[in-house]
């Protein structure tokens, strides 16, 4: 039996309860793809993991997340989307307490796949929930808006967040801090948020398994390259399968009635190109956060706290512009919008390519780390609102996973890709600098409590950061692609003041 929607029973308070609870949940999911950046450093040295295996703490989440938001999607459509929102919302909290527990690397890296296994479950039914709950317009709009700020800004105050905690307590808190937030938005949702269910279909399995499983030998092969070489056996081997997995899984979306990809949803040229584009987005950012996260740190010797803080003005950024971003869609459309943003977001990682073991943070990163920011938030609010508008009310939730997962598989990908060109650059310098330096190879720069000749350490950071700059300068072409996608294949009547509404069915 269908429940009844939040916008026929509820009122303008209730309403607002339920956006403060999907925001929370959001927020919390997507802030964990970034809360155990800045703890990195200390998880490394406190677990012992090698620099190609702690690619893994992050990816272990983005690639469970980003594999599997298809099939939450889908479930909410036909489970109900708040029953399915908790669900989610149940097991990411099991799975932060386990990972804070973790005394191991493969337990670690175990509990942040669960962790986004229950993102997976829960993202793509928040944003259909807000489908359901506001009505298309003034009102969707608004609330798009505060549900965009918290993806964009997530990333940051989820290393500002796991600055405190790490410097105050240790790296265990920015996985148990999860769990009261979860118990608290599991146990108000029943009371704030509608439900619905109408789609009867089956579950596309195969094709959830074909996807998660060419999705995940795809990053393995990438990262494998990092720590062996591109011609290694088990990466071509892991490329190549996990490339024809991929292939196979279209293949089999294409000739199935109940497809977990609904291939029609990319017959609208306007909502193909905000997928491409959300695909650049998490390619760029998440390689920027990890990246710019170990800069801060091992380079400028930055306290985890500092370098939380550090962070902050980029989550204020976000936050400032996507609610004027917010406003300006209506007037503009989203193909002024995508440009500007994915321009500045481009030009923004040029900046930080120049970063040297000498940049400080107010001159060199500061400057860069906003122009990603406004960059980012300007495309957030319309890609966010592309994703819902003008889809049908049962297909809702899996085309709002569609782009969660644009983001989140561009994540894995980009940062097993950029990670494995950053660390073959350095280790090419390494190698050069002779035996002294090799043996730093697939660790982490030392510390700066560690006592080494001054030439010896500014050599090993010159190395180091010629990595970074290589990942950035790398993140920076493929936002200058996504550019080229918005002014070049984003239809020219998405760029006038016709309303959003429309921009789906274009």
């Amino acid at each position: 039996m269908t429940e009844p929607e939040a916008t026929t029973e509820n009122g303008h308070g209730r309403r607002g309860l339920a956006l403060v609870v999907i925001s929370m949940a959001q927020l919390m999911v997507i802030l964990d793809a970034s809360i155990v950046n800045v703890a990195l450093p200390s998880i490394q040295r406190s677990l012992r993991f090698s620099s190609s295996n702690l690619l893994w703490v992050i990816n272990g989440y983005t690639l469970a997340f980003g594999g599997l938001l298809l099939l939450g999607g889908r479930t909410g459509d036909m489970l109900g989307r708040r029953r399915m929102f908790m669900i989610g919302l149940g097991v990411f909290t099991v799975a932060s307490l386990l990972g804070g527990l973790a005394t191991s690397e493969g337990t670690l890296i175990g509990a942040r796949v669960l962790q986004g296994m229950g993102g997976a479950i829960a993202s793509p039914t928040a944003l259909a929930l807000i489908a359901s709950t506001f009505e298309e317009g003034h009102e969707r709009n608004r609330a798009v808006g505060v549900y965009a700020a918290m993806s964009g800004a997530g990333g940051a105050i989820g290393v500002l967040l796991g600055g405190i905690l790490t410097d105050a307590l240790s790296w265990r808190w920015v996985l148990f801090v999860n769990v009261p937030i979860g118990i608290v938005a599991i146990v108000t949702a029943p009371f704030v948020l509608g439900d619905s269910r109408g789609d009867t279909s089956k579950l596309d399995l195969p094709g959830a398994l074909l996807a998660s499983s060419g999705m995940t030998l795809l990053v393995f092969g990438l990262i494998h390259a990092g720590s062996t070489s591109w011609g290694d056996r088990w990466t071509v081997v892991s490329l190549t399968t996990g490339g024809i997995v991929l292939f196979l899984f279209v293949l089999i979306e294409a000739r199935t009635t109940d497809a977990l990809l609904p291939l029609s949803l990319f017959r609208s040229r306007a909502r193909s190109t905000a997928y491409g584009v959300m695909l650049a987005i998490g390619t760029a950012l998440f390689a920027m956060f990890f990246f710019l996260t170990l800069f801060i740190q091992d380079i400028l010797g930055f306290s985890p706290l500092k370098a939380g803080v550090a962070f902050l003005p980029f989550a204020v950024t976000i936050a400032a512009v996507a609610g004027l971003a917010s406003k300006l869609v209506a007037r503009s459309g989203t193909k002024p919008l995508l440009m500007a943003g994915s321009l500045c977001g481009s030009g923004g990682l040029v900046w930080m390519a120049q970063l040297t073991p000498t940049s400080s943070w107010a001159a060199g990163v500061l400057p860069a780390m906003e122009l990603v920011a406004a960059g980012l938030a300007l495309c957030f609010v319309p890609l966010t609102l592309a994703a819902v508008s003008g889809v049908r009310e049962q297909q809702q939730g899996i085309a709002s996973a569609v782009l969660n997962s644009g983001q989140q598989v561009g994540g894995s990908l980009g940062l097993a890709l950029l990670g494995t060109l950053a660390l073959q650059a350095t280790r090419s310098q390494l190698t050069a600098l002779g035996p002294r330096a090799q043996k730093f190879i697939g660790s982490a720069p030392p510390p700066k409590s560690v006592l080494i000749p001054d030439a010896v350490r500014a050599r090993l950071e010159v190395a180091y950061v010629h990595g970074y700059t290589v990942a950035f300068a790398v993140g920076a072409g493929i936002l200058f692609g996504a550019f080229l996608l918005a002014t070049f294949v984003l239809p020219r009547n998405q760029a006038g003041p016709a309303s959003v509404a429309t921009l789906a069915s274009a």
